[in-house]
């Protein structure tokens, strides 16, 4: 990691930077935007959002140099003059021949499809910021853009891709990962909240709401426990760990008790087994704080594999469980758009992903929050109706479940009872989406090694 900016300095000094393409202006958008200008070595040639005003708005909300944008320039004018536009078209940003990443950053899974499929048309790396998209097509996208020469990159400064980094370290470390995941704020009730509890869960201040900034179906996404599925499944497809098979527990833990509570329960922790993902909740479940939680951060617990590793634990200050065999690291907090610079760095200078979905080991199901009824029209993630329940790939299949991702705007052709999980038979949908499309052919290509796969056996990898 050290090289990267040693590196792009040296972009910026022989008249090369990186030009990056950034598509959709909100929240995570408007924080890489208002880093990319100080970034040395890269340039925001444009901005791409079905709202011109809104992609404005994001400039003048991160107080985005005003004689480094024009609004009125093309993509291809904005480059030679060393400025950032703005368009309306995603195509046009994505075709420019001198753009050399693109980041995806809308949270609408249709699009980023779209949008992962025009850039290995057009040879352009693509880092899927939409882990939306990244669940319910990754696997396949993945391995179209690797046949198109592309690279196709998790976002540093989310969770998924820090999380691979730890895994990454640990396993070159020589460790077996036990469990790998994030903190988050979680209780029971959550899975049922709706836009309309959101902010009386939430906890932000009349005056952060009042800045524009903060969607509440978005957020609600990730309070009613959807976007933590959704990332869980990154995390599982990119680091080739299984997901638990009756979903996340979002078990109360602080960062001292990482290693005793996420081990196997046959050694007196939670999980079913080693080598999987969880969330653990800054939340006990009668709603007091964690102590030392670990609401915003990441970790990785791992084994020591011998008596001399747990005594060099035990030297070194390691928290680990009451036996010393089970040792947490983690990373308290992440920047998520703040920190989008080191994937376009990693991709540039080091032809290196930071983090890429590598199978199909997880999947998120969308699960009823209340009794449904024939007819309804299903209204997406963190909205009134269902809330996205990981799952493994493999017991997905098995009962045809219908992804969280496409859960938006479909009729349901029969009732659903609370908590029930959806499938594919419960709703009336078409093949002429492209979304469904890729998702089946996605389905197609692993369902025989997914069908005849036992559990316990390693995730497939294509």
């Amino acid at each position: 990691m050290t090289s990267l900016s040693t590196k792009l300095a040296e972009l910026e000094r022989s008249g090369k930077p990186i030009q990056v393409g950034i598509i959709g202006a909100g929240k995570f958008g408007t924080m890489f935007i208002s880093q990319a200008h100080r970034t040395t070595g890269l340039r925001l040639a444009g901005i791409a959002d079905l709202s011109r005003d809104r992609a404005l708005a994001a400039l003048e909300r991160c107080e985005y140099p005003v004689d480094k944008y024009d609004t009125q320039m093309t993509i291809e004018e904005g480059i030679k003059a060393g400025k950032t536009a703005i368009t309306t078209d995603s195509v046009t940003l994505i075709s420019n021949p001198d753009i050399d990443v693109i980041l995806e950053v809308t949270g609408n899974p249709a699009a980023g499809i779209r949008h992962a499929l025009l850039c290995c048309e057009h040879k352009k790396h693509i880092v899927m910021i939409n882990v939306e998209a990244d669940v319910l097509a990754g696997p396949l996208l993945a391995q179209k853009a690797k046949e198109a020469g592309i690279i196709y990159s998790m976002a540093y400064g989310d969770q998924p891709a820090l999380i691979a980094e730890l895994v990454d370290w640990a396993r070159t470390a020589g460790f077996d990962v036990v469990c790998a995941g994030k903190g988050t704020k979680h209780l029971p009730q959550y899975h049922y909240s709706t836009p309309d509890t959101i902010w009386d869960y939430y906890g932000f201040t009349k005056e952060q709401l009042e800045t524009g900034d903060f969607n509440p179906q978005m957020f609600n996404s990730f309070l009613d426990g959807t976007k933590s599925a959704l990332e869980m499944a990154a995390v599982s497809n990119g680091c080739d760990l299984t997901p638990p098979k009756d979903g996340l527990m979002f078990p109360p833990c602080g960062t001292h008790d990482l290693p005793q509570t996420l081990k196997p329960a046959s050694v007196g922790g939670l999980l079913e087994k080693k080598g999987t993902v969880e969330v653990v909740s800054c939340l006990e479940k009668d709603g007091r704080w964690v102590h030392n939680d670990l609401r915003w951060g990441v970790y990785v617990v791992i084994e020591a594999p011998g008596d001399y590793q747990k005594e060099c634990f035990k030297q070194y200050g390691l928290k680990t469980d009451s036996s010393g065999r089970y040792a947490a690291q983690y990373k308290p907090y992440h920047l998520i758009g703040l920190e989008l610079g080191v994937s376009v760095a990693s991709i540039m200078v080091r032809g290196e992903p930071t983090g890429q979905t590598k199978t199909w080991a997880g999947d998120v199901v969308a699960t009823a929050k209340r009794d449904l009824q024939a007819g309804e029209k299903l209204d997406g993630e963190g909205g009134f109706m269902v809330y996205g329940k990981l799952m493994p790939a493999r017991d997905s299949m098995a009962i045809e479940g219908l992804p969280i991702g496409l859960a938006h705007g479909l009729v349901l052709k029969r009732a659903v009872s609370k908590d029930q999980r959806l499938s594919w038979n419960d709703v009336e949908y078409s093949e002429q989406s492209q979304a469904v499309r890729v998702r089946k052919e996605m389905e197609s290509l692993f369902k025989n090694e997914l069908v005849t796969q036992k559990e316990g056996q390693p995730n497939g990898h294509r």
